[in-house]
């Protein structure tokens, strides 16, 4: 089985063969899952993996039948991995009367975190950090599904927590959305903070995640750092006659090649690797499950 892990005294999320049945659907099949303090760790698959589920076992909101799950040290769902936690939903929703800084002070109250002028500083700079912080009294009603997505993840890191659990935070979001998110996660990242991030854009993956895992059918089919799982074989040549892949050359062969294509004429601007993505990976592992319901 493929898992993604990392050093055991460094880990701060860890899942050991997670199991969990809804009747008869197996949405989790024996996951392993690790995750290191300053680390952000993609999870991918397509709708009905176990992505949800594995989130909302370490964040507490579903008791697994089987395996363990801690976060920070402690089990997860239990007061003491709570109070080091942050997570966003998926599909969420706050009160439509409530104001953008009475959704945090009321988070802050449950989460029993800053209080007095600590509390409105903080709040002050969460929404500066998603980029809201011309919108302090605006109410959740009149706000974009962009605008509540990035409340979400404010929300979210209310009392910077060691783990932050977030399932398709920028799907609502646009690009310059999508760019704020990944900022304030990379800050969260130089923190030490370890990012677990449920998403579908491949992209946002690319850019911003240290390691991916890919799940389906509710067990890990590969995991690993984005490179690693990228890497390809053979290189790419650029001429002047245009740009051709060379799969199946080794690196021993690359300067035999080359010769040989100036020796037919040809001018040689550059030699790369060859690289896949994870588009390619995931229709690779995945196929299309869309295209087959």
């Amino acid at each position: 089985m493929a898992t993604l892990q990392s050093p055991a005294h460094t880990a701060v999320v860890r899942a050991s063969g997670l199991t969990k049945t809804y009747r008869r659907v197996q949405a989790l099949r024996g996951v392993d899952l690790e995750v290191g303090p300053g680390q952000v760790v993609a999870l991918l698959g397509p709708n009905g993996a176990g992505k949800s589920t594995l989130t909302k076992v370490l964040c507490g909101l579903v008791r697994a039948d089987g395996g363990t799950a801690s976060v920070a040290g402690a089990a997860a769902g239990s007061g003491p991995a709570r109070a080091h936690t942050g997570y966003l939903a998926e599909l969420f929703r706050f009160p439509g009367w409530l104001t953008a800084t009475e959704v945090l002070a009321t988070h802050q109250r449950l989460a029993r975190s800053a209080a007095g002028a600590a509390a409105v500083a903080e709040r002050e700079q969460l929404l500066a950090e998603v980029g809201l912080a011309q919108a302090a009294d605006v109410r959740v009603e009149t706000m974009s599904k962009g605008m509540q997505q990035r409340l979400g993840l404010a929300q979210a890191m209310i009392g910077r927590p060691a783990v932050l659990l977030l399932d398709e935070p920028t799907s609502a979001l646009d690009p310059a959305g999508r760019h704020t998110v990944r900022e304030v996660l990379a800050r969260a990242r130089a923190r030490g903070t370890a990012v677990l991030l449920n998403t579908h854009l491949l992209g946002e993956v690319e850019l911003l995640a240290d390691a991916v895992v890919l799940i389906d059918a509710g067990r890990v089919v590969a995991a690993g750092t984005v490179a690693a799982l990228t890497q390809g074989t053979g290189v790419v040549i650029e001429t002047d006659q245009g740009q051709v892949e060379h799969r199946d050359v080794a690196r021993s062969d690359v300067p035999a090649l080359v010769a040989r294509l100036v020796a037919e004429g040809r001018q040689v601007f550059a030699v790369r690797p060859h690289r896949s993505t994870l588009e390619d990976l995931y229709l690779r592992l995945v196929g299309d499950r869309e295209s087959q319901r």
